[in-house]
C-alpha cells in the first residue's frame, strides 16, 4: 500500500493534499469539515494585523468562465483577506490544531511591508501551535493597491527583505507564496531563497476581468454598477502554473527549494502533474468550492492506486520525476520525426481532422471517396504537429507514430537519423555558434 505521508519543509501531513488559503479555510467550522473529509493540511485564510477591520464587498465577489454545458473553466474573485477579527482567528487556529495534531496547519499572513508589523504578528501565530507560515505575496487585487500582496511579490528586493524578517522573528518554516503576475517567476523565487525561505508556493491568482454585461455594458460581475479586476484561478490556469513550477524546480539557483503547487488542481491526475514537475505538496481551492471537500477522497485514492500500480512507495519518489524531460526549445531533437495515423475501425468520419488540417495546418489529410467517405493521412505532407489528434472527438482514434532510424521521411525525402540534433548546432540556425557557446 502506497504511503501518502509527506514531509514538506519540516511540516508533516498524512497526504500531500492541502486546502489553499481562501474562503474554504476562513474559519474553524470549514477547516474541521475539511479535516473530517480527509485533507492532509490547510493554509488558513490570510490574516492581517490587528486594527481597523478589512471590509469586503456585500455583492458579487466571484465570476466564472463556463462551457456551454456549464462546466467550470476559470474562476475569478475579488475577495480580500479575512474580514474576521485577528484574535478570533488565532483562537480558532489554536483549537483546530489541538483537535487535529496530525494535520498540517499553515497560517497565511499579509501585513504592511514594515519590520515592526511582521515582528508583532509572528509570535502570536507561533503561539497557536501552527506548523508554518505562508507569506501572501501574490494577491493581485485590493490588497496590492495598499502596497501588500502582489505589490510586494513583484519586487524581488521586498520579497528577500520580508522573508529575512520572518526568519529572524519566527522559528516556524516560512513558505513564500508567489504571484504569477510577473515576467520571470525565477526572480522572486531566487529572492525568497536568498531571504532564507524554507519553501515557496505558487501560483497565486492571475489578474483578470471576466467580461461585460451586454445589456448594460457594465463590467461583470459588478457591485453597485462598478467592478474591479480580480484573481483568476481554476482549471484554465493549470498549464501556466505547471510551467512556473517547473521553471523554479529546474533553475540551478533554486534547485532543492521545496515547492507547494497551486493552480487548477481538481483530481489526482492534476496533482500528479504538479508532483512530477517538482511539487512536494499541492494546494486546492476552486475545485473544493465547486464540488465540496469530499473530492479529496478521490484524489487520495487515485494517487494511492497509481503509486501501487507503478511501484512507488512514497510521494517523495515521484517529486520532480518528470523534470529531466523538460527542456529549453533549443535542445529539442530536430532529427525526431512523427506522423499521424488514423484508425479506420474507430473513426466516425466526422471530418474534423480534415477541416482543421486543410484550413489551418499542412493539408496532410485527404478525403477519400471510393464508395464511402473516409480520411487518410498524406505522410508526404504530415509534420506530426498533433493538431488532428487534438481535435478528434474519439480518444485514441488518431495517434502519432515515431519513425525509426533508417526509415524514409516522405516529406523531406531523407532517411531518419539515429543521432540527436538540436537547434544550437542546426545548420538553419544563423546564430548557432553563439547559441552553442552559450549552452
Amino acid at each position: 500500500m502506497a504511503n501518502l505521508h509527506t514531509n514538506f519543509a519540516g511540516i508533516q501531513s498524512p497526504n500531500p493534499f492541502w486546502l489553499a488559503s481562501a474562503p474554504p479555510t476562513d474559519k474553524a467550522y470549514n477547516v474541521n469539515r475539511a479535516f473530517e473529509a480527509g485533507w492532509g493540511g490547510v493554509v488558513w485564510k490570510t490574516l492581517g494585523e490587528a486594527g481597523p477591520p478589512v471590509v469586503n464587498v456585500n455583492g458579487p465577489r466571484y465570476g466564472a468562465l463556463l462551457t456551454p454545458d456549464r462546466r467550470l473553466l476559470g474562476f475569478n474573485n475579488i475577495e480580500l483577506i479575512t474580514d474576521r477579527d485577528l484574535e478570533l482567528n488565532l483562537t480558532e487556529i489554536t483549537q483546530v490544531k489541538r483537535d487535529w495534531p496530525d494535520r498540517a496547519m499553515v497560517v497565511s499572513l499579509m501585513v504592511p511591508c514594515e519590520e515592526a508589523s511582521w515582528k508583532a504578528i509572528l509570535p502570536r501565530v507561533a503561539d497557536t501551535g501552527a506548523d508554518g507560515i505562508e507569506l501572501n505575496f501574490g494577491c493581485p487585487h485590493g490588497m496590492s493597491e495598499r502596497g501588500m500582496g502582489a505589490a510586494v511579490g513583484q519586487v524581488p528586493e521586498y520579497i528577500e527583505m520580508v522573508t529575512a524578517w520572518c526568519k529572524q522573528y519566527s522559528k516556524l518554516p516560512v513558505i513564500v507564496k508567489l504571484t504569477p503576475n510577473i515576467t520571470d517567476i525565477r526572480q522572486p523565487a531566487r529572492a525568497a531563497k536568498r531571504g532564507g525561505a524554507d519553501a515557496v508556493s505558487l501560483i497565486n491568482t492571475i489578474n483578470s476581468i471576466m467580461g461585460v454585461d451586454p445589456a448594460t455594458l457594465t463590467m461583470s460581475p459588478s457591485t453597485g454598477g462598478r467592478g474591479s479586476h480580480g484573481g483568476y484561478c481554476g482549471p484554465a490556469v493549470k498549464p501556466i502554473a505547471l510551467n512556473m513550477v517547473a521553471e523554479i524546480a529546474r533553475d540551478p539557483q533554486t534547485a532543492g527549494l521545496p515547492i507547494s503547487g497551486i493552480g487548477g488542481i481538481g483530481n489526482w491526475r492534476d496533482a500528479l502533474d504538479f508532483i512530477a514537475l517538482g511539487s512536494g505538496t499541492v494546494q486546492v481551492c476552486t475545485a473544493a468550492m465547486v464540488y465540496g471537500f469530499k473530492i479529496v477522497q478521490e484524489m487520495s485514492d487515485g494517487l494511492s492506486n497509481y503509486m501501487d500500480d507503478m511501484g512507488f512507495k512514497s510521494v517523495s519518489e515521484i517529486v520532480g520525476k518528470a523534470l529531466p524531460t523538460v527542456s529549453d526549445w533549443r535542445y529539442l531533437n530536430l532529427n525526431h520525426i512523427s506522423k499521424a495515423v488514423i484508425n479506420q475501425d474507430t473513426c466516425i468520419q466526422c471530418g474534423r481532422c480534415h477541416i482543421a488540417c486543410e484550413d489551418t495546418s499542412h493539408q496532410a489529410i485527404s478525403t477519400m471517396m471510393d464508395g464511402k467517405r473516409h480520411f487518410e493521412v498524406i505522410e508526404a505532407e504530415c509534420v506530426g504537429c498533433n493538431l488532428c489528434v487534438t481535435v478528434c472527438p474519439v480518444p485514441q482514434c488518431i495517434t502519432l507514430r515515431d519513425l525509426t532510424p533508417g526509415e524514409l521521411d516522405q516529406r523531406t525525402g531523407k532517411t531518419v537519423s539515429a543521432t540527436h540534433a538540436d537547434w544550437t548546432t542546426h545548420p538553419n540556425n544563423p546564430m548557432r555558434s553563439d547559441t552553442a557557446a552559450m549552452a
